[in-house]
């Protein structure tokens, strides 16, 4: 794998700190996060394209948040 100066820095200050134990495991850590910011950003994106094709909805502000935390963070 190859790595830009500041970004190699950046990982290596990681370790260092303790936080991760190595460089792979920092490195598979942001994956799994940018993994999941997608499978939201997919479920986003369907809630919307299924409220284009069938309407407007009769949900209230409040529910519609309280529905995309609990299957966000789901």
């Amino acid at each position: 794998m190859s790595l830009t100066e500041p970004n190699d820095k950046w990982l290596k200050e990681q370790v260092d700190s303790k936080e991760y134990s190595s460089k792979s495991e920092l490195v598979n850590d942001l994956i799994r996060q940018a993994r999941k910011q997608q499978s939201q950003i997919d479920w986003i994106k369907s809630k919307i394209e299924k409220a284009e094709k069938s309407g407007f909805t009769q949900d209230s502000k409040e529910e519609i948040l309280s529905q995309a935390k609990t299957s966000l963070n789901g």
